[in-house]
């Protein structure tokens, strides 16, 4: 999608590129952990309805189960050393829906 306005210079045209359902659910996982509040997030940026955007989440949160991340951190006189930062998710079982409890 693409909008033309006039400067003084002449016209320009700007590109307007919407976000995709893996950049918006991304923008929604860095807000909030729950899952349901991350499909309302991305489905509310991408106008899209609620229950695809909910499947989408919920097979991300499965293949994202264990997140890894480097970083390089510079120490004395320019030495660098890594530094990995791992989190795991942590399943919770109270208030199941399908067992009832």
């Amino acid at each position: 999608m693409s909008a033309d306005w006039n400067t003084k210079y002449g016209t320009r045209r700007v590109r307007h590129d919407p976000p995709t359902l893996d950049e918006a659910i991304f923008a929604a996982v860095g807000i909030t952990d729950d899952h349901e509040q991350q499909a309302e997030i991305a489905a509310a940026l991408m106008g899209m309805p609620i229950e695809i955007v909910q499947a989408e989440v919920k097979k991300q949160a499965r293949t994202n189960g264990r997140i890894t991340a480097t970083r390089v951190i510079a120490g004395e006189q320019g030495a660098q050393r890594s530094v990995v930062v791992e989190r795991r998710v942590v399943r919770r079982f109270g208030n199941d829906k399908r067992t009832g409890t």
